[in-house]
């Protein structure tokens, strides 16, 4: 069991969220759900707080009310192998929110997301020709491309 676990403070769609996030990302799962009883303090039925993994990572999701906004300051880190990888998650996180410069973007839920490839901590601790090579191609981009980056780090 890990002893720190990130907790996402929803307004009311928590199990919403939750629900797309463990259908897009792969190895996860809901492991726990626990519901608001006649004493609230939402509906009745409805989600209070649940436990889930994204690819083995353990999270908490909670339906804190309308005070509970995210911010780009605190983003979830997805690192793919592939092209096809980056392509397929940004379309899906995408979808209904909004695209940012260099990898990020914030989801229909409020939830900052940085869509990266392994690779890219390496092209950035290369040394510092290979790191601003690196950058200079990154800044040019929203969604990530692997062989733009690849090509950047290697002509430097």
């Amino acid at each position: 069991m890990q002893n720190v676990v990130t907790c996402l403070g929803f307004n009311n769609n928590g199990e919403e969220a939750i629900n797309f996030y463990t259908s897009i990302i792969k190895n996860s799962k809901i492991l726990t759900i626990s519901r608001n009883s006649e004493a609230g303090p939402g509906p009745k039925g409805s989600m209070l707080a649940a436990t889930f993994t994204l690819d083995g990572q353990e999270y908490m999701a909670l339906n804190g009310g309308p005070q509970f906004t995210f911010s780009v300051g605190m983003s979830l880190m997805v690192r793919c192998e592939t092209q096809a990888e980056i392509d397929e998650l940004w379309e899906k996180l995408a979808t209904g929110g909004e695209e940012g410069p260099c990898g990020w973007l914030t989801d229909k839920f409020g939830v900052s997301w940085q869509v990266v490839p392994r690779a890219f901590s390496k092209w950035m601790s290369g040394g510092p020709a290979k790191a601003q090579s690196v950058m200079q191609a990154l800044l040019k981009m929203k969604k990530l491309d692997i062989a733009t980056l690849q090509r950047a780090y290697d002509a430097a």
